[in-house]
């Protein structure tokens, strides 16, 4: 069974390189709801109300909160239609696309671990 993936030595300039890299990237997307808002955005769902009710347990403040730091960050484009009534939508932009890599590799990380969990359940 593998204990550890075995890496190349880093200097510590490389490490420090990594690490401010990896803060940074979680400082965009990380936390419990972008990610999430991310996929059920490339899913189709684009207004808030539809949005709320495809992501299990997100509060409208936390999502409005989550949705404004997206735009902000440049993942998304906030729409407004001025018809009666007036209709908001969010629209996921191209740069949305930089995160298909990581996307794929959480959710089959994740897929794995569930696995693995299950099996460790059952002995």
């Amino acid at each position: 069974m593998e204990t550890y993936l075995e890496l190349e030595p880093l200097t510590t300039s490389q490490c420090n390189n990594k690490l401010n890299a990896v803060g940074d990237a979680l400082y965009v997307i990380g936390g419990k709801w972008k990610l999430r808002i991310i996929i059920a955005l490339k899913e189709g769902h684009s207004r808030f109300n539809e949005l709320q009710r495809t992501i299990p347990g997100i509060s409208a403040k936390v999502l409005s909160q989550e949705l404004k730091d997206l735009e902000l960050n440049g993942f998304l484009e906030r729409r407004v239609h001025a018809d009666t009534p007036v209709v908001v939508e969010y629209l996921p932009t191209a740069y949305t696309a930089t995160l298909k890599n990581v996307l794929e590799a959480l959710s089959e990380w994740g897929e794995m671990h569930r696995q693995k969990l299950r099996e460790e359940g059952n002995k």
